[in-house]
């Protein structure tokens, strides 16, 4: 399980060490794609093929379908940490997160999030808010 924040940086080729924490449960092979809110989404290999399941599932003859599913697999990049535990972000990647020098990359369950440090800071604030009203609205138990 994925969990935490950490605070992390692009080198000038586009890399980015992943967090050692994170690194044993994405394995030697993960997928990073597009994710939503402005970030890049990142899951181990075992997650990306029940995710490609359930997206597979959904009917192409509806439009949404169509459109969520290009989005997410054509942005999709199998990728392997080099010796010094970074990972090679690509450009579309970089640019659909705004990612340029400083970043966050947090734990989320089953995958992990990158996010451009200042895109983050503004979505937490946003978030932060309304986070009371949230729980009530989407959980049954106490926290």
């Amino acid at each position: 399980m994925f969990m935490g924040e950490y605070q992390h940086a692009i080198d000038e080729k586009g890399r980015m060490i992943v967090p050692a924490k994170f690194r044993d449960d994405l394995g030697s092979t993960f997928v990073l794609t597009r994710g939503l809110d402005q970030c890049v989404f990142g899951y181990p290999m075992e997650e990306w093929k029940l995710l490609e399941q359930k997206l597979k599932n959904l009917p192409f003859t509806k439009k949404d379908a169509r459109a969520f599913t290009r989005f997410f697999f054509s942005g999709a990049v199998e990728c392997q940490l080099d010796k010094q535990g970074r990972v090679n972000l690509s450009q579309p990647l970089r640019e659909h997160a705004k990612l340029e020098k400083d970043c966050v990359v947090i734990g989320v369950s089953n995958r992990i999030e990158i996010w451009s440090k200042e895109v983050w800071e503004g979505y937490y604030e946003e978030s932060e808010a309304s986070f009371e009203q949230i729980s009530e609205s989407l959980l049954d138990f106490d926290l």
